[in-house]
């Protein structure tokens, strides 16, 4: 069993995340969030936006997960957002082309045509990993889910693939009615979902997934970004030419990017160091990220560059936040095919259409890499245990009476009352205090406060900390300021 595995156990085992409506034979690629999880996922967003969208005073909005047709024809999805296909001939399955290849040959395939994949599958003799049956040739497969809008069903939408679609057909509004100028951000966090022919690796491959995303405009002639805090701070890039020389990523700066032009603007510059700082914070080590500048034949359509912030996991680098610029692709496709005028004035007066830098932050694999790096086994305390952040930890705190008797559960509640209107907190007086420490520790809560005899006697408390398990004496009216000062 594999490091992920074993936490996808233990999510299951405490009701974190699991499959959708388990009780039934389920389909793949859909997972619920329990209480915990929910408190988890909700933290890191909140988190996200202190700590993207606030210094830069963006713009949020939420929008609607159905789009119709048109939307989708005029940002080039229903043509060109498709995953190549094969399937067996003799037991019927289907597969990803590109994943049976990478598998089975461990060559990198991203970008080539069906019929180059085909070949590859022909020359290598690659066959059914089920039955061992011959493969088909390989099609293309359109990724959308799609829907029959109105009680005739003659209107056809799309539940959304990405959730920035919303953001550029609203963009005019928006532009209008916050009266704002260029540069300026629209961010927002909802679900997209996608028809993913094999979801796997837990919550890494979905076919409905949480997003954040961000569409920043500008002006390409004057990006008005200022850069001169970060040109001295670097990250780490896997450069178009160390792929092709099969070489690892190395640290750079960032100033020598942008005047090599290897970054073609300075928002794509400060996105990719912001993300930088933002997944070392949430727990993930430097060495267990890298940025990867995606090679022409792989980038998307609608891009004039990406840069995909990627995790290395047990089974190798994922994505995690895509980061393209879609120049005015959008803007430009939505306005020909709607006939709306999406152009804004800049200062000097000219008449435009934004370019834009678009961040895509995918929610439920930056969780999965965070349990992956939070996770911890350890022999010394006989159980593992997960070391959150403190900005996104599910609890603070843990409420424990010693005993059920002598008037501790009494005073435990009034203290979990006083604290549960501020912070995320729980009441536990079942099984030993060891094992509560233990369930406390699984799923990440910061400290344990424990009310005992001695409490009674001079209104004290002992508060232990999940990550050293060391214990501290504190007075019933300090309570709030320790966890204040050190939890959050």
């Amino acid at each position: 069993m594999n490091k992920l595995e074993e936490i996808q156990n233990v999510c299951l085992k405490r009701g974190i995340i699991f499959p959708t409506a388990e009780i039934y034979p389920t389909i793949s690629g859909f997972f619920d969030y329990g209480f915990i999880g929910t408190l988890l996922k909700r933290k890191l967003i909140d988190y996200w936006r202190e700590f993207f969208i606030k210094p830069l005073d963006m713009i949020e909005i939420d929008g609607s997960i159905i789009l119709p047709e048109r939307v989708f024809m005029a940002s080039g999805h229903v043509k060109n957002f498709t995953d190549p296909v094969t399937q067996c001939k003799k037991c019927k399955s289907i597969f990803r082309a590109d994943h049976l290849i990478e598998d089975g040959i461990k060559k990198f395939v991203e970008g080539k045509t069906a019929k180059e994949l085909t070949e590859i599958i022909k020359k290598n003799k690659i066959r059914c990993p089920k039955c061992k049956g011959e493969l088909s040739d390989v099609k293309l497969y359109n990724l959308m889910i799609k829907t029959e809008i109105s009680p005739m069903g003659r209107q056809v939408g799309y539940l959304r693939p990405e959730t920035a679609q919303n953001i550029f057909t609203d963009f005019q509004r928006i532009y209008r009615t916050s009266r704002a100028k260029l540069p300026f951000g629209i961010a927002t966090v909802g679900r997209s979902f996608r028809n993913e022919i094999s979801p796997r690796q837990f919550i890494i491959r979905l076919r409905e997934f949480n997003q954040c995303e961000i569409e920043m405009f500008f002006d390409p002639e004057n990006p008005r970004c200022d850069i001169k805090k970060i040109n001295d701070k670097s990250i780490i890039l896997l450069t178009r030419d160390a792929q092709k020389r099969k070489e690892g990523a190395k640290k750079m700066k960032i100033g020598d990017l942008l005047k090599k032009e290897t970054i073609p603007n300075p928002w794509l510059a400060y996105f990719l160091v912001k993300e930088f700082e933002f997944y070392k914070s949430l727990g993930i080590p430097e060495h267990a990220l890298r940025f990867r500048h995606m090679l022409p034949e792989e980038t998307p359509h609608y891009s004039a560059g990406n840069f995909d912030l990627e995790i290395k996991f047990d089974f190798g680098w994922k994505e995690v936040v895509g980061n393209a610029y879609r120049s005015d692709h959008d803007l430009k496709n939505h306005m020909k095919n709607s006939g709306c005028d999406l152009s804004v004035m800049t200062d000097a007066g000219k008449k435009i259409i934004p370019h834009v830098v678009e961040p895509s932050f995918g929610i439920e694999r930056t969780v999965a890499g965070i349990l992956l790096y939070t996770f911890r086994r350890e022999k010394e305390r006989g159980w593992n245990w997960f070391k959150f952040p403190s900005k996104i930890a599910p609890y603070i705190a843990g409420i424990y009476p010693l005993i059920n008797k002598e008037k501790l559960p009494e005073t435990a509640k009034e203290i979990y009352k006083t604290l549960k209107n501020d912070f995320d907190v729980f009441y536990d007086d079942r099984g030993s205090i060891g094992k509560r420490y233990a369930r406390a520790d699984e799923i990440g809560t910061l400290f344990g406060i424990t009310i005992d005899g001695q409490t009674l006697k001079d209104n004290t408390v002992t508060i232990r900390n999940r990550d050293t398990t060391k214990q501290t004496r504190v007075s019933i009216k300090d309570i709030r300021n320790v966890l204040k000062n050190n939890g959050i």
